[in-house]
């Protein structure tokens, strides 16, 4: 599951981000002792980028990236981070891997607003391309 709210960010009250805070503090710890714990680090990013810690939740998912490199989910987030940071041709790059892994909830890119700035740029337009390319599959 993706860790990026396809919704719009709402402004957390002052109680939700003592907690996310407190969250955060806690995830960290978890980190610092087993660097590996995929599931603590994926939720460290969410929790970066929840409370607008771009460039933290960017590092992490750089790491997760290295650590699962075959993991669409992995590779979108990443992708989010980077469009996050107004870094789109990575951007571009990490959802165009995502893809290629497997990634094909097109409906939550189209509208993910963690994307927003690939969307306005112009690999975008490769990436509706080869969307456009992958055959539909029956359910």
């Amino acid at each position: 599951m993706p860790k990026k709210s396809s919704s719009p960010r709402r402004k957390p009250s002052l109680q939700e981000l003592r907690d996310l805070d407190l969250e955060i503090l806690f995830m960290e710890g978890m980190v610092k002792r087993d660097p590996h714990y995929i599931e603590a680090l994926q939720a460290l990013g969410d929790d970066y980028t929840k409370r607008d810690r771009f460039q933290d939740g960017l590092h992490i998912d750089e790491r997760l990236a290295r650590l699962c490199p075959h993991d669409a989910i992995v590779h979108y987030n990443l992708a989010c981070s980077y469009s996050l940071t107004q870094q789109c041709d990575l951007a571009a790059e990490a959802l165009t891997t995502a893809i290629n892994l497997g990634y094909h909830d097109f409906d939550r890119m189209a509208r993910d607003p963690d994307l927003k700035h690939l969307r306005e740029h112009a690999g975008y337009k490769k990436i509706q391309a080869k969307i456009r390319r992958i055959p539909v599959k029956e359910t």
